[in-house]
């Protein structure tokens, strides 16, 4: 697989980029060279490795969920710009 400078047009009017022909020529032996290298893993030989999302065991720290007051619905209100039956009122984002 290989990039080429079309390639390299269509990502950058994707990302709204202008680039110049040099440029363009740039990014697709840059990108070509980073291609090559990353096909060097595989070369390795990983039968028997499990596969794995993260290198080192995570474990997520969670707290228990404790009920504690909350405040009162006027004070989290007070810097609302519009508020409408004890709740934010913000614009529609729907049609």
């Amino acid at each position: 697989m290989s990039i080429t400078i079309k390639d390299v047009e269509h990502v950058a009017n994707l990302a709204r980029l202008e680039l110049s022909e040099a440029e363009k020529e740039q990014f697709a032996g840059q990108l070509n060279a980073i291609l090559k290298y990353a096909e060097k893993l595989n070369e390795l030989d990983t039968d028997g490795i499990e596969p794995t999302s993260h290198v080192l065991p995570l474990a997520n720290v969670m707290r228990e969920d404790a009920v504690k007051p909350s405040w009162p619905i006027e004070k989290v209100l007070l810097n609302a710009p519009e508020e409408e039956d004890g709740q934010f009122k913000v614009p529609a984002v729907l049609e």
